[in-house]
């Protein structure tokens, strides 16, 4: 073995002096100046500007209605509220996603039933929702995992058959397409996120996208304490009557000035992921130890990041050790993620455990997230695609 294979981990040179993290917001002087102009007017929150980003985001995603809110996750619970769930209802989804997919719909009072994903896509199985379909059943909840969307085509179909509402968490999906049509304007709702590692960032915030007047005025109130005016509509009457529950899951106008200047440069940072996640594949087709990061035809996949699989049949190094001796070289992979159904919570309060969704706790075991943002150079590209391979020869069999 030459210096340049000896792992960092075991006192080689790591391949990078700085650590390259999965994923990174990028900020830019348009972007300030456009907070600043917010700082220095009327309106810190409950203004114009949080209009204008919801009506240019809708314009986006090819919605009628935006209702911006606080957090990915407070759309979230804004969605699920906005369709009714309560006590007894169950809602389908999938258990390869983020804490706050099932957890919203805890928050309403309704139960999480976990469908396995396709082994493929990692996507929810339309099989698996079919096979999960009760009398309770009252809403699918697909997530579109890593930015690639679901099946949705035959996902509505079986929403249909039983009259059930459709909520898509695209927290990782803002710009992905099926066929000609984005992500957004497809379902009964539609969430985003707007963390800093996602597409674009207000900071923290969220989304949620519909097409109908009468869900958006729900969402309206629910993040406004259930009161049916909000402050701007508010200037010539003192009322303001709370007409159902509510939180206070507002937006204010200078997270909103913030993402609608992102907003602007979305597609450009959509095809450098594009870009970033093509030079992956190219560099991964020739080794049989992992398995690259999945696609599927007549979509566009957003590549909010990009899912390696590792092939354990082919590694002599288990998934931990892989992880660690990547972080060594300043490689900054991650995990998305460890299946909801078995964090202790959900384990000891809905009884859930290994076994229930076979696929999803595979892909699990195999998964490794690499960095991938706008961001990147092609030397950042070029030193996760040398390290993963220095690892890989030290890992294989």
């Amino acid at each position: 073995m030459s210096d340049s294979d000896t792992l960092a981990l075991h006192g080689g040179r790591p391949v990078r002096e700085r650590m390259l993290p999965y994923g990174r917001q990028e900020v830019d002087e348009a972007d300030i100046q456009a907070v600043v102009e917010v700082l220095r007017g009327d309106w810190l929150t409950n203004g114009p500007t949080v209009a204008r980003f919801e009506q240019a985001f809708a314009e986006v995603v090819g919605a009628r209605f935006a209702v911006a809110f606080s957090s990915g996750t407070a759309a979230l619970h804004g969605a699920a509220y906005a369709t009714g769930i309560g006590p007894g209802d169950e809602v389908i989804t999938s258990p390869l996603t983020f804490l706050a997919s099932a957890n919203c719909i805890l928050y309403c009072g309704g139960r999480p039933v976990f469908a396995d994903v396709d082994s493929e896509t990692l996507n929810l199985d339309p099989a698996a929702v079919e096979a999960a379909l009760t009398p309770q059943t009252k809403v699918i909840l697909p997530i579109h995992f890593a930015g690639l969307p679901c099946d949705m085509e035959v996902i509505h179909a079986i929403a249909r058959s039983r009259n059930l509402t459709v909520i898509e968490d695209a927290a990782h999906a803002l710009g992905a397409r099926i066929g000609d049509r984005p992500v957004g304007g497809l379902s009964h709702l539609t969430t985003f996120s707007f963390h800093p590692v996602k597409h674009i960032t207000t900071g923290e915030g969220g989304m949620v996208t519909t097409n109908e007047q009468a869900l958006a005025e729900r969402l309206r109130r629910f993040r406004n304490h259930g009161i049916d005016r909000e402050v701007r509509q508010r200037q010539t009457t003192w009322i303001q009557d709370m007409v159902s529950f509510g939180f206070n899951y507002r937006l204010s106008d200078i997270h909103s000035a913030l993402g609608l200047s992102q907003l602007r440069r979305l597609d450009a940072r959509l095809k450098r992921r594009e870009e970033i996640a093509g030079r992956y594949h190219q560099a991964f087709a020739a080794m049989p130890e992992v398995t690259a990061a999945p696609t599927r035809r007549r979509t566009r996949h957003a590549w909010h990041i990009y899912p390696l699989r590792l092939n354990q049949d082919r590694l002599h190094q288990d998934r931990e050790a892989i992880f660690q001796a990547l972080r060594a070289e300043n490689i900054g992979v991650s995990v998305h993620y460890r299946p909801v159904h078995l964090h202790p919570y959900y384990r000891e309060r809905l009884g859930t455990g290994r076994g229930m969704c076979p696929a999803a706790e595979a892909a699990a075991d195999r998964l490794l997230t690499l960095p991938l943002f706008p961001g990147m150079t092609d030397d950042d590209v070029a030193d996760v695609i040398s390290a993963l391979g220095k690892v890989i020869r030290w890992a294989r069999k």
